[in-house]
């Protein structure tokens, strides 16, 4: 008796790939084997790049409030110094954001950050 090669199991499993390969450059989008390694690797790589983006985001916050406190005569780290201190609990992200968008009450928080950073 032949060998039964799996037809129909290993059909699905190609046009699997080769639909999460789409849109890939040249071979990696058209061959079985060579898409097969570039969605290996590029699950791998979106993995990492879901960390990676939680980093950026962070990095990008705390540059905006160091701008922010900067031009306010104080530095970042003393501002969150002096926050801790006044036991305010504001993440980066609600810090920023009103460093942005409410300058004014921004400015309010640092002096009282100032005031108590200066005792």
């Amino acid at each position: 008796m032949p060998r039964a090669r799996s037809g129909i199991v290993h059909k699905r499993r190609v046009k699997s790939v080769l639909k999460k390969a789409k849109g890939f450059r040249g071979s990696r989008s058209k061959l079985y084997t060579v898409a097969k390694n570039a969605i290996i690797k590029s699950l791998s790589y979106s993995y990492v790049g879901r960390k990676q983006r939680k980093r950026h985001f962070r990095n990008l916050w705390i540059a905006r409030i160091n701008g922010a406190c900067r031009n306010a005569d104080i530095s970042y780290s003393r501002f969150i110094y002096g926050l801790k201190k006044l036991n305010i609990d504001m993440n980066r992200k609600i810090l920023s954001n009103l460093a942005i968008e409410d300058v004014e009450s921004f400015n309010q928080l640092v002096e009282r950050v100032k005031k108590e950073v200066e005792k």
